[in-house]
């Protein structure tokens, strides 16, 4: 099983690499005539080999951005597959029990009244105020669907989607009275968060994120085991000696870092943490020990392939990423419901 799975990670891997230099050569910019050896060469060593139009587009706009593509994928498939897991439900995802709609309020709440909030809170903290927001609203929104859902450690499925809905209809009427409200750059603002993008990416902000994704990862990528229990039902986890309860405030906790960071950085993009869980149980059943870390470099090939499209199909303009998410989404969240019909 560990040689399997050592395999599959090193197969993924190779193609991410691969996604990611095909990426950094697409674009509207046509680089000089030179290897890519050459060009890793001229990087590196920072000579005359590549001019100073080539360094930037890589190293300021291109190379950033294919890395946040990279880390916010990533954390949005392992944020949806941990759901899951824990919620024993495939339809269990940031977006659609309202996670992402809470941390997009938040950061709308910071946008819009930022200048009324920041004298009330230490200077130190101004700069990450969009961060903090989002961060605690993904929070606060994950402890309500679960208090709501949640009864004698059950969760009722129907009760978290509804609570999911209803949080995103009150996001969306705060929101919109927030951009009734706004002024021209926070209606600028406000629109690149609703629909997603990383076109503001910077290397502070995947240093920010990567730090994040790290933490986060040495609490859940491990867990893969602990969920295939927890699908057994929570009280034979617990008697297989799985401390669920720690496990679960992990979950909730990590789930909403890496949401909100990322709702922060780059607006909102929904349905990653959908697809693939969805792609990997087709291929692996409900094997948590592979499904778990293989998302989160599926997820990351998902999101790199579609912010390439969302930059190249279009050019010179650039399609919102989240449209291209929803866009593969729906069509995969409505195969779901089809298939489990039955037993919802």
């Amino acid at each position: 099983m560990q040689n399997r799975l050592s395999l599959y990670l090193l197969l993924s891997v190779l193609l991410l690499i691969t996604l990611a230099i095909v990426s950094l050569y697409m674009g509207v910019y046509t680089f000089e005539k030179h290897s890519l050896t050459a060009l890793i060469k001229g990087l590196i060593v920072n000579d005359d080999t590549i001019s100073d139009s080539d360094r930037f587009v890589i190293m300021g706009l291109r190379l950033p951005r294919i890395t946040m593509a990279i880390l916010i994928g990533s954390g949005l498939a392992v944020s949806g597959t941990c759901l899951q897991g824990m919620f024993k439900n495939p339809l269990a995802t940031p977006d659609l029990i309202g996670i992402t709609s809470g941390a997009s309020l938040f950061a709308a709440l910071a946008i819009v009244l930022g200048s009324f909030i920041k004298p009330y809170i230490p200077e130190l903290l101004h700069f990450s105020l969009l961060s903090i927001m989002a961060f605690l609203g993904a929070l606060l929104t994950m402890m309500l669907v679960y208090n709501i859902s949640t009864t004698n450690g059950k969760t009722n499925v129907i009760v978290m989607l509804l609570s999911g809905v209803a949080i995103t209809a009150l996001g969306f009427a705060i929101t919109g009275f927030l951009i009734y409200i706004s002024k021209e750059e926070q209606l600028r603002d406000l629109t690149f968060w609703n629909l997603g993008s990383l076109a503001s990416a910077t290397w502070t902000k995947n240093a920010i994120l990567a730090v994040i994704i790290i933490i986060s990862y040495a609490f859940l990528i491990n867990k893969g085991k602990a969920l295939n229990a927890m699908m057994l039902g929570e009280r034979d986890a617990q008697h297989l000696g799985i401390p669920v309860e720690r496990i679960k405030k992990q979950i909730v906790l990590f789930t909403a870092l890496m949401v909100g960071t990322s709702v922060a950085f780059a607006g909102t993009i929904g349905f990653i943490g959908l697809i693939v869980p969805y792609i990997l149980r087709l291929i692996f059943k409900s094997n948590y020990h592979i499904i778990l870390p293989m998302s989160a470099i599926l997820g990351s090939i998902l999101l790199l392939t579609a912010d390439t499209i969302s930059r190249t199909i279009a050019a010179p303009s650039e399609i919102p990423i989240g449209i291209l998410t929803a866009f593969m989404g729906a069509p995969i969240f409505i195969a779901i419901l089809i298939r489990n019909r039955k037993s919802m």
